[in-house]
């Protein structure tokens, strides 16, 4: 932070988005930067755009990274130390806030990364599938072995978005064959996931966000569309919305699936404060799927974390909202949804995130709607 950087100051506070990733994709880009002037205005801050490493800053600085943010340092570095400073999370490890801590080791003295703990697979175990979580290509292998005795499996790199880059996997063959068609690069201190496979999956959403001395927590589900190319991948959140923790979410009358995912989805949460002590995180986000496996018997679990902020922040945002301008709303249903193509227009309340030619994924449109809910 030299002399000669330029110096941005503004009076309360900037809000700015900060570039994790090495490749933005235009269309999550255009979403931050709707985001950042929202969580702006629920702060009482002034929106800035976007960070720059070239600029000194001064007064406070409040950070929407497009990533999960590794390193407590790297962090600090950037005035991030505690959740109140960002909305999405920081992790201690590069395989924390990604899929590769949902399962264990096929064995406690298997390879893994410095930080890796054990604890968390234990705490986590009657609320995730069943699987494994490999960082060499042998261990992998011999976890998928052992899974295919009870069935297919999936073989899922840990980076992989929106359900895409998975593989299904029937036998030996096919496994060796998803596993050579990795990208190793990253394995050994990253991970590859096994997983059983599901089949008429229902995918939930359960999370809790935390901006403005505001708490707010949801459960929900998710919804496929089929993108530019025909493939099913990610389509939008429903989500009830509720002022509070997860015990404040517990208390709603919802139907049956919805508590046990909820429930799930809470004992990941606290598993992972407990067992990643320099975990930050104001946004938590967790995808719990519900589905038979090959024995026809139904099987629910968490599938994976999300600390940052992701396809169901708008519709956070919007209740959040609410909650701030009309302190009697304790709930409210809120959607996003997500469109390829020409397609049918969204419901009458729907207000436009984006809408624009993505260089990755073609003509895309994003909406927002939130609605009362048993209030």
């Amino acid at each position: 932070m030299g002399g000669s950087h330029d110096v941005s100051h503004t009076p309360g506070g900037v809000v700015l988005v900060y570039a994790a990733r090495e490749h933005e994709p235009q269309h999550d880009k255009a979403v931050h930067f709707e985001l950042g002037k929202r969580i702006a205005r629920l702060l009482g801050l002034e929106f800035e755009g976007q960070y720059e490493s070239a600029k000194s800053y001064s007064g406070r600085l409040y950070l929407l990274p497009s990533d999960t943010l590794i390193g407590l340092a790297a962090a600090r570095a950037l005035g991030v130390r505690a959740e109140t400073d960002l909305f999405g999370g920081v992790a201690p490890h590069a395989f924390v806030p990604t899929k590769a801590i949902t399962h264990p080791l096929l064995a406690d003295n298997a390879y893994a990364p410095p930080g890796w703990s054990l604890n968390f697979g234990r705490r986590v175990r009657d609320a995730v599938l069943r699987g494994y979580t490999g960082f060499t290509l042998e261990d992998a292998r011999r976890a998928g072995l052992e899974l295919l005795q009870h069935g297919q499996l999936r073989v899922k790199p840990v980076h992989a978005t929106a359900g895409r880059g998975q593989v299904l996997v029937s036998t030996a063959d096919e496994l060796d064959q998803a596993l050579h068609g990795l990208d190793t690069e990253r394995l050994s201190d990253c991970g590859v996931v096994l997983e059983e496979h599901l089949d008429d999956v229902k995918t939930y959403s359960v999370g809790q966000v935390r901006v403005a001395n505001m708490v707010a927590s949801y459960v929900g589900t998710q919804r496929l569309t089929t993108d530019n190319h025909g493939v099913w991948v990610y389509g939008g959140s429903d989500l009830i919305i509720r002022r509070g923790d997860f015990e404040a979410l517990q208390k709603l009358d919802v139907p049956d699936d919805f508590r046990d995912a909820i429930a799930m989805a809470k004992t990941y949460d606290q598993a992972a404060s407990d067992c990643f002590a320099d975990l930050i995180a104001s946004r938590r986000n967790y995808d719990v799927a519900g589905g038979m496996d090959a024995q026809g018997r139904l099987r629910v679990g968490v599938l994976e974390q999300s600390w940052r902020s992701g396809g169901a922040s708008s519709a956070e945002i919007a209740a959040l909202e609410v909650f701030q301008a009309h302190a009697d709303i304790q709930q409210v249903r809120a959607s996003t949804i997500e469109l390829f193509g020409e397609k049918a227009d969204p419901p009458a309340n729907a207000v436009e995130v984006f809408r624009g030619e993505d260089e990755d994924l073609g003509l895309i449109r994003k909406y927002v709607t939130v609605e009362p809910y048993g209030n």
